[in-house]
């Protein structure tokens, strides 16, 4: 039996950064699920995450926090339809200006979510039990 133990990362540079972004492979979101706070400069996300570490069918609510945000921008996201879902493939860093830069959500479909950040500072965590799913995210070669 897997280990239940709920996921707490904390990414404060790129190689953190990667192992959120294998967490979050196959997570899905709706876009209402998605909240920035320009005053407070961070950038929260909520997905249901499959929990590719239980080796068997299980999603997890998940929460990804970004810290030091300066902007967010969205690209073929359904911005107008809160209820549209998003499917994560990958987080990724481009570096800017040492220590800030840009961190990347590109989902399925070719949309992304790029966060301009002061520095990469990204919490992910399980906020909920895991349910069983009988949809395993599949992958074409």
């Amino acid at each position: 039996m897997a280990d239940p133990t709920p996921l707490r990362l904390l990414a404060q540079d790129e190689e953190d950064l990667a192992v959120i972004s294998a967490a979050l492979q196959d997570a899905v979101a709706k876009v209402g699920d998605i909240q920035f706070e320009p005053k407070a400069r961070r950038l929260t996300l909520a997905f249901n995450r499959f929990r590719w570490e239980a080796g068997k069918g299980e999603r997890v609510r998940t929460a990804l926090q970004l810290g030091g945000v300066l902007k967010v921008e969205a690209r073929k996201i359904r911005r107008d339809a809160p209820d549209a879902v998003l499917e994560v493939l990958a987080v990724t860093f481009e570096p800017g200006e040492a220590p800030g830069g840009v961190v990347t959500l590109s989902c399925a479909g070719g949309g992304d979510i790029r966060a301009t950040v002061e520095c990469i500072e990204a919490v992910l965590a399980d906020v909920s039990s895991p349910w069983p799913t009988p949809r395993t995210p599949k992958h074409e070669l």
